[in-house]
């Protein structure tokens, strides 16, 4: 338990509060600016969101039981890592009480698309303490899991006054945030040192956090969760709305940002004048908002184009399809020739590449891969992952793996063996978190 051996010893120093009273006040002038924008918002967006607005203030609903585990998954990318963890325990302990928060509506859509009613769901208050300390109040709380990166002060301060564990899962730790948190050590020191655990997803995670401060004691290497998740997932007799490989190559271009879809649109003209395979583009945006604007940039490029929520079937014919509803990305993976992985041409550290390789297809990824570079690293150096920066080179490795399906089908290969040789990281957690909590 936080404040059992070691741990007991520890207390802030006056100066360490002061810093965080000082954050909570900076906190608490920036809020009503950040709460208009969030009405805004969900008027004209995500109505739900704006009906739910008062938990982010602590007013959360009190879940069926309290007593439980309670997961903080910052959006999709922390509710699909958590999601095996969350499975295992709801199966060893079937009457204990799982609450996962979020805080964008994306993150909450994938836990009912995940979960349904088996698990309670609300967003994370605003990080001021009066909030945490409602919310938990609430929700009791037997451990908190911090899902890879987000961590709040007084959230983390109100767990450890309460004498509640509060470990950080698949944690990690980028050398850019690093560098940030050094200049605030005033502040995120003593967030490290009421912290009950952190179960690193690589060796640069691990490293950086033993120089902001964190004592090994309380540190493990795990491995990344992600792995277990994506090996978990079977490329057997998934599909998705009638596409077939039998019509024609598919590249599926997921979790997209802004100039990425360009860039795949870009590469869809250069293959299309220059091959003549009937070949296809299925664009997922990354964030909901985008899908109106996604639709416009195709428009514009005079495309033709279909979504896939207006509709219940893709034809042969169709060459260009936006997915334009949220949690069928893995479904899309299924059926793709390729992929195009997002956050990565757009400077956003790449998103989740063990999502197609789970599918046994081959990947491509812009130069930004700095959130999951372990995982970038295994994928590129066993083949299944090539690098690429503008729409002339999709087009040209598009074309690479279409004349060449045996290579294709060795890279896609090659990925679904790196999840298998490194699953593990689920295991070695769940031993973390039950000598924690037990």
């Amino acid at each position: 338990m936080i404040r059992g051996g070691k741990e007991a010893e520890y207390r802030p120093t006056l100066l360490e509060d002061v810093c965080r009273w000082l954050y909570s006040c900076v906190l608490f002038c920036i809020i009503p600016f950040a709460f208009i924008q969030l009405m805004r918002r969900g008027a004209t967006r995500n109505k739900e969101y704006n009906q739910r607005r008062f938990e982010r203030f602590g007013f959360v609903a009190i879940p069926p039981k309290t007593g439980g585990y309670l997961f903080h998954c910052v959006s999709v990318g922390e509710v699909v890592a958590a999601s095996c963890l969350i499975k295992r325990i709801i199966q060893a302990e079937p009457d204990t009480q799982i609450t996962v928060t979020t805080t964008t509506p994306t993150g909450s859509a994938r836990v009912r698309d995940i979960f349904g009613n088996t698990v309670h769901h609300f967003y994370l208050p605003y990080d001021l303490h009066t909030a945490m300390a409602a919310m938990i109040k609430r929700v009791k709380p037997k451990a908190v899991l911090i899902t890879e990166v987000e961590l709040w002060p007084n959230f983390i301060h109100a767990c450890w006054k309460r004498h509640i564990p509060i470990m950080v899962i698949n944690a990690r730790m980028t050398d850019r945030s690093a560098k940030r948190y050094m200049k605030i050590s005033k502040l995120f020191r003593p967030m490290l040192n009421k912290l009950s655990h952190i179960c690193t997803q690589g060796q640069r995670d691990y490293n950086n956090y033993l120089a902001l401060g964190m004592p090994e004691t309380r540190m493990t290497q795990t491995n990344n969760i992600k792995f277990d998740q994506a090996a978990s997932t079977t490329d057997q007799g998934v599909g998705f709305m009638g596409l077939s490989l039998t019509d024609g190559p598919i590249l599926v271009a997921g979790s997209t940002h802004d100039l990425e879809e360009q860039a795949m649109i870009d590469a869809i003209k250069i293959i299309g004048s220059s091959s003549a395979v009937n070949f296809r583009l299925l664009l997922v945006p990354r964030h909901p908002e985008r899908f109106d604007t996604v639709a416009k940039l195709l428009e514009q490029n005079e495309l033709e184009y279909v979504r896939t929520s207006n509709i219940d079937a893709i034809s042969p014919e169709t060459n260009v399809i936006l997915l334009d509803e949220m949690g069928k990305l893995n479904s899309a993976y299924s059926v793709a020739s390729f992929a195009f992985v997002g956050g990565s041409i757009a400077n956003r550290g790449g998103h989740n590449a063990l999502e197609p390789a789970a599918f046994s297809i081959p990947i491509m990824m812009g130069p930004h891969t700095y959130n999951n570079p372990v995982i970038c690293e295994y994928l590129a150096e066993r083949g299944a992952l090539t690098k690429i920066e503008n729409a002339q080179e999709i087009a040209q490795q598009c074309e690479a793996w279409i004349n060449n399906p045996l290579k294709r089908e060795e890279a896609g290969k090659a990925g679904r063996k790196v999840l298998e040789e490194n699953s593990g990281a689920l295991d070695k957690t769940l031993a973390v978190v039950k000598r924690k909590v037990d």
